[in-house]
């Protein structure tokens, strides 16, 4: 790198202007101040016209900046930029004196370009908080998020995040404590797409407050044409709400029933009938030492997770509090619920149809209504076989992300605030581990 295009240039450090990484800024100094790095740097613009007229302008010395800078080596690092003062030579223009600009940083903003997207790559990287980047940056609170939200608003505005969507999932979570005239539920949109090897980073693409068949229908009529058409699966939870949007916004999308809420209703049911033949035998609820309630967990197991002895508990714990076979025969239909995903396709398909054609005329009630449920949603529920295994699996994995930010907050108050921190966090750049490159 050479530097003879300026005076100035005897004074610059090769080696420093590297580390710096600012294109056209020369390091001059550093020094260390009350626990910060202190920068001081200058630009190599040697002449300027003015803004105004364009004629040539005359140098009238220099003015320092302080700007926080992305912290290094673990202290607050400041950036004193020694701005050229220019000075128009037309003495009919109206600028009059004027400063050089340079795309370190804005007029009047108190953090570098680079330290705000640090700050917003944090977020969307990291489990941290405001607060704490705020601390590494040397600033309060709302310095820092005001130049983060508008970044953050740059990259969630983005119309190309919508771009390539092929599977859409759908779900709703709680994102702040109840309070009256206050709506809790958030419904949240994920990208379920897979890559060219099969690959899914599931990512958020929107929240919307509510949780409604009509708040997503809202949100999918606010879509581009584009977005809308080139959506060909959609999984969703059995909420006929979300049913009937998928079924009124997207068309031409094939709706899938997510694995894991299928085989959680056939959990419920177990639960269910455990409690009704704790009642029915014993009067009362279940207590410690009471024969159904000490396999309570260990029904809500598959049986091919079981060992040798947990089976025999469950065996002598249903011979000694089941007596008419009900929570066996329930279990038995769980377990045959969740057969249909642990087996090939083919295969799984088979028993879905065995499940949906008999579990309806079951004699036990619960497990009669759950097989009204699920021939509800026979068409989504055999979706799955069509879709190579379409699920909303990836956007509980969004749910947890979501569930962390809030939990790092300590909660949020603002729904706008909270939007674009779940935006950010969720947005499918985070750094997964890569299981070719680890074992």
């Amino acid at each position: 790198m050479t530097h003879s295009m300026c005076g100035s240039g005897a004074r610059w450090c090769a080696r420093a202007d590297a580390i710096f990484d600012v294109a056209g800024m020369h390091v001059l100094g550093v020094e260390a101040a009350d626990g910060r790095l202190i920068v001081t740097v200058e630009s190599d613009q040697v002449e300027t016209g003015c803004p105004s007229c364009g004629v040539i302008a005359a140098s009238h010395g220099r003015r320092p900046r302080m700007l926080h800078d992305a912290p290094c080596l673990g202290r607050v690092t400041m950036v004193r930029w020694l701005k050229r003062m220019w000075r128009c030579r037309e003495p009919a223009c109206p600028v009059g004196v004027f400063s050089e600009t340079h795309d370190i940083a804005p007029p009047r903003a108190v953090l570098t370009v680079r330290a705000v997207h640090w700050a917003a790559d944090a977020l969307a990287h990291d489990d941290t908080t405001v607060s704490a980047l705020a601390r590494h940056l040397g600033v309060d609170w709302h310095t820092a998020w005001n130049a983060i939200e508008i970044e953050a608003k740059a990259r969630t505005g983005d119309p190309t995040r919508l771009r390539d969507v092929k599977t859409l999932g759908v779900d709703e979570h709680i994102w702040r404590p109840s309070r009256v005239g206050v709506d809790r539920a958030v419904t949240i949109m994920v990208d379920l797409s897979r890559d060219q090897a099969g690959c899914l980073h599931a990512r958020l693409l929107d929240a919307v407050v509510g949780r409604s068949g009509s708040v997503y229908k809202a949100w999918l009529k606010n879509q581009p044409k584009e977005f809308i058409d080139g959506i060909d699966y959609a999984a969703l939870d059995p909420f006929r709400g979300y049913a009937n949007a998928i079924h009124d916004g997207l068309p031409d999308a094939v709706a899938v029933l997510d694995a894991f809420h299928v085989v959680r209703l056939g959990t419920q049911v177990v639960d269910e009938v455990r409690r009704r033949v704790q009642q029915d035998t014993l009067g009362r609820r279940g207590h410690k030492h009471d024969p159904l309630y000490k396999i309570r967990g260990l029904l809500r197991h598959g049986v091919e997770h079981l060992t040798e002895r947990q089976q025999a508990k469950i065996s002598s714990c249903l011979d000694a509090g089941d007596p008419a076979g009900e929570v066996d025969l329930a279990w038995q239909c769980y377990q045959q619920l969740r057969s249909i995903y642990h087996a090939v396709p083919a295969k799984g398909r088979q028993i879905a149809i065995k499940v949906l054609d008999s579990f309806h005329t079951c004699p036990i009630p619960e497990v009669a209504r759950l097989g009204r449920t699920l021939r509800a949603w026979k068409a989504q529920i055999l979706a799955y076989f069509d879709t190579h295994g379409v699920s909303n699996g990836g956007t509980e994995a969004i749910n947890l992300i979501i569930e962390k930010v809030r939990r790092l907050a300590h909660g949020f108050k603002d729904f706008d605030h909270y939007r674009l921190r779940i935006l950010l966090a969720a947005d499918g750049s985070r750094p997964y581990r890569n299981s070719q490159n680890h074992p």
